[in-house]
């Protein structure tokens, strides 16, 4: 590998990928579409730099573990049982519908059937990004709705993992040795079977023991390549030993981490370098786009697209009312997933590698992609303009009227307390007695500790802790940041205290925000970011001092009194007096 065609292929493919990221997130669009299009911009079929396509591969099968690794991560069976009286029956009804539907106009233009059942099993899963995305764009993630749509995508997601398993199995080198296709799929079961159980039970004893071990070290660094050896040394060791696809073991690496306490800090710390990974993914499909095989084959893009906009969204539409559910719900659930992303792309270079999908598969597939995650986004606005259309149409609104069940209509209870909440940020003296304060006056503490001991006890207690770092927005949103009254920064050593203050803000405007710090040259700054109060070891050390010479000295109470309030002035106006000049002069 000539190494500067390695970093020429990196700097480019990032480069480019930033750039048309930004204009379309600027647009209104996915960044994904600026992904894709930045893999045509340095792909071989267009003017200018060309990146190298085998490099771009390899790093983008790194990608695709970590993507994998991050989905069994945040796979939760409670979530998904929650809703499976909706999402299993929806996810099996409509991949067989997208499915059918591709094979059937596929073999029309003269694809194979193996080919036409593959390409309708790629354009059959919507993507994880995307329809996360629009959901929480329009405020519907923590509502029936998202919940049913991310269910819906778990199981496809999984019947789609399954597929990724089986496709090698069938179709591959050993498959094509000999032996009945029976006696393949059968193997192939078994692998998986003595797979899951060695991943579980033994993985599921050594690696949160492991990981304990490497967090006691303190190092963010070991914790963060500690979380990768597992996902990336899982995900050989599957394909290497068991014979069954990288995927799959990056899959349930990522669902024994979810099971361990260390979930939430894997999420948080180690899986960012997923996105860049995942970016040079998406940047290696759009490379494979021509715009002259797309001219060759117009009318497949347009069944396809029509496929993944009319086809599945009427399935999923017509599951969830004959289910009686509500139709504003059935709408949204149909217009969030009517796109497709990375599995997609995932099952179609499978198909390609084992020679199954036709040249033109990728381009169209890839067309498809930009298309519908331009226009995914633009549709969901209109769902609630449909719904209430629709509802002052009396033969149409009868059609569709349902008395949708309670588990559809209820709201979505967050799991938070009726009480006040205090997010308490370190359990050292100052932490312990705040949170004894406070639970003295009925507001219930949150911990949160990059203690691993601490919380593990905290929680045996039946105390609500979190572990993970707080300067990441989401263990502050795991830890209930939202509906919180108060966050106490309790320990002065806490980095990055700035950052989590205006995330904190963000989150949740009208935070009472209390932080301690060691400097009083910090006060200003943690002001002038969002801190109510801030409380200075050098202040309250100056402060106990003094009083405690004066009534050496023989003072009274009260000259103790006025002594304090006039040093706390002092201090305080020296403080943030640096802070006032720029803007004086200004």
């Amino acid at each position: 590998m000539n190494h500067l065609d390695l970093i020429l292929t990196l700097t480019g493919g990032f480069i480019a990928a930033l750039a048309l990221g930004l204009i379309t997130n600027r647009l209104g669009l996915s960044p994904i579409v600026g992904y894709l299009l930045a893999g045509v911009v340095v792909g071989p079929h267009t003017p200018g730099f060309i990146a190298n396509k085998a490099i771009a591969d390899e790093f983008a099968e790194v990608g695709v573990i970590l993507l994998m690794f991050g989905v069994g991560l945040q796979f939760h069976f409670k979530e998904l049982l929650a809703v499976k009286r909706i999402a299993v029956p929806g996810a099996v009804v409509q991949s067989l519908v997208a499915t059918v539907l591709g094979a059937v106009i596929m073999h029309a233009f003269g694809w194979s059937w193996t080919a036409g059942i593959i390409f309708g099993l790629a354009i059959s899963v919507a993507s994880t990004v995307v329809l996360t995305r629009v959901l929480v764009d329009n405020n519907d993630l923590h509502t029936p709705t998202g919940h049913i749509a991310i269910g819906w995508l778990v199981m496809e997601d999984l019947f789609t993992v399954f597929v990724l398993v089986v496709l090698p199995a069938v179709f591959g080198p050993v498959a094509a040795v000999g032996g009945s296709l029976a006696m393949t799929l059968g193997v192939a079961t078994l692998k998986i079977v003595v797979l899951v159980g060695f991943t579980f039970l033994v993985g599921g004893w050594v690696i949160p023991r492991a990981l304990t071990y490497v967090t006691r070290t303190g190092s963010r660094e070991l914790f963060t390549l500690a979380v990768l050896a597992v996902a990336l040394g899982i995900a050989v060791g599957s394909a290497k030993l068991f014979g069954v696809s990288m995927a799959l073991g990056a899959f349930l690496a990522g669902m024994v981490v979810a099971r361990s306490d260390f979930s939430l800090r894997a999420a948080t710390e180690a899986l960012p370098m997923r996105d860049a990974f995942a970016v040079l993914f998406f940047v290696s499909v759009g490379m494979l786009v021509d715009f002259k095989g797309l001219i060759e084959f117009p009318w497949q893009v347009a069944a396809t697209l029509g496929i993944i906009l009319i086809g599945k969204p009427l399935a999923a539409l017509g599951l969830v009312l004959v289910m009686k559910y509500p139709l504003r719900v059935g709408l949204s659930v149909a217009v969030a997933l009517a796109q497709i992303g990375e599995f997609s792309f995932i099952l179609a270079t499978m198909g390609r590698q084992l020679n199954l999908l036709p040249p033109e598969a990728s381009n169209i597939l890839v067309a498809g992609a930009i298309l519908s995650i331009t226009i995914n986004p633009l549709l969901y606005r209109w769902v609630d303009p449909l719904d209430a259309w629709i509802r002052k149409q009396p033969w149409l609104n009868h059609l569709v009227r349902s008395q949708a069940p309670e588990e559809a209509v209820a709201p979505v209870q967050a799991n938070v307390s009726s009480r006040h909440r205090a997010v308490i940020v370190g359990y050292g003296p100052v932490g312990q007695t705040v949170a004894r304060l406070m639970r003295e006056n009925d507001i219930e503490p949150v911990i949160v500790e990059l203690n691993l001991e601490t919380v593990q006890r905290l929680r045996s207690e039946g105390a609500t802790a979190v572990y993970g770092d707080v300067g990441h927005a989401e263990t502050l949103k795991e830890a209930g940041i939202a509906t919180a009254k108060f966050l106490i920064l309790s320990s002065s050593s806490i980095r990055a205290g700035q950052e989590t203050i205006r995330a904190a803000r963000d989150l949740n405007p009208h935070l009472e925000v209390l932080v301690r710090t060691a400097y009083l040259r910090e006060q200003a700054e943690l002001r002038a970011v969002g801190a109510d109060e801030v409380f200075a070891g050098e202040s309250e050390v100056a402060l106990s001092m003094t009083e405690h010479i004066l009534r050496k000295l023989g003072a009274t109470e009260e000259q103790i009194d006025r002594e304090s309030v006039r040093i706390r002035s002092d201090l305080f106006e020296r403080a943030v007096a640096p802070a006032e000049i720029p803007a004086k002069s200004a």
